[in-house]
């Protein structure tokens, strides 16, 4: 059985200091920044085994453009940030790279070679480590601001640390990435050759594909405004993309609570507290109690 949870969001901001006094001031604590050999930086919300990557372009100087053949993640969200922040790329976990390339291409995905990296990591002791990751990637040509890939760690032990994963606003788990297409039905085919045929429910008007940690709901995009009424940002592209996220928090009242102290504007939509995307970055996001 595939499986392949959901690892983590890449949330592009032009403006990372920025991007991080915002999150912070929402209840989130973050960890130091840091930067890619590739020319992007980041600093992260860790979940219970997932997590959030505020990503920005911090030394263009040092990006290298994609080959053909090869996938460029700085080049690519570096074109991302020219057009418009937002949600650029969904990640799942991979326990082996090479095997999910290998599996995305036999289901007819367009894959690239993995590629491997390794970055700095401050502890919450402050001693500097290193953490390398390995990447499977995949792109659909319905969908250019929308990448997907499996994240393969090679020292979680560096990684994972308790003291980042507590958040004022109560903040635990990605419960759910929402997707806005014209026609969710199209995507079957994508989503069965990343997560399996049997995790992907179609109906009239969604697609529902089931990752063993966390969903994904792709709507038209009047079902994303009637789910998120004080959302803009859907509007801003007729192309498929990834539009908004929602987390679990163990007390929505903590989470209601954080976000009056922040200032941000949000509003209660049923059992969920919504930000809207033009208030963070380009993605809206919604606190459940799950």
């Amino acid at each position: 059985m595939i499986d392949r949870g959901i690892d983590h969001l890449v949330l592009c901001a032009r403006d990372l200091a920025k991007a991080r006094e915002r999150y912070q001031s929402l209840g989130f604590t973050m960890t130091p920044r840091a930067e890619h050999p590739f020319g992007t930086g980041n600093s992260l919300v860790q979940l219970q085994g997932s997590f959030l990557e505020i990503l920005s372009v911090t030394r263009p100087e040092l990006i290298t453009a994609a080959a053909a053949g090869h996938f460029s993640f700085a080049d690519y969200n570096r074109a991302f940030l020219e057009k418009r922040e937002g949600f650029s790329m969904l990640v799942f976990e991979s326990k082996d790279a090479g095997r999910d390339q290998a599996e995305f291409g036999n289901a007819g995905l367009r894959t690239y070679p993995t590629f491997d990296f390794q970055r700095k990591a401050k502890q919450p002791s402050g001693e500097e480590v290193t953490v390398g990751f390995s990447l499977a990637f995949v792109t659909d040509p319905r969908m250019p601001d929308a990448v997907f890939f499996t994240c393969q760690q090679h020292a979680p032990q560096y990684f994972w640390k308790p003291d980042y994963q507590k958040h004022a606003n109560s903040s635990r788990t990605v419960e759910e990435v929402v997707m806005v297409a014209a026609d969710p039905r199209a995507l079957v085919d994508l989503f069965s050759g990343l997560q399996g045929h049997d995790r992907v429910a179609a109906q009239a008007d969604r697609l529902t594909v089931q990752t063993s940690r966390g969903k994904i709901t792709v709507l038209t995009p009047a079902g994303f405004s009637a789910r998120f009424p004080s959302d803009v940002g859907a509007e801003e592209t007729d192309e498929p993309h990834l539009a908004a996220y929602v987390l679990g928090v163990e007390s929505l009242d903590t989470a209601g609570r954080c976000l009056e102290a922040s200032g941000l504007p949000h509003r209660r939509e049923g059992r969920m507290l919504q930000v809207a995307s033009q208030d963070l970055f380009g993605t809206a996001l919604g606190f459940v109690e799950p």
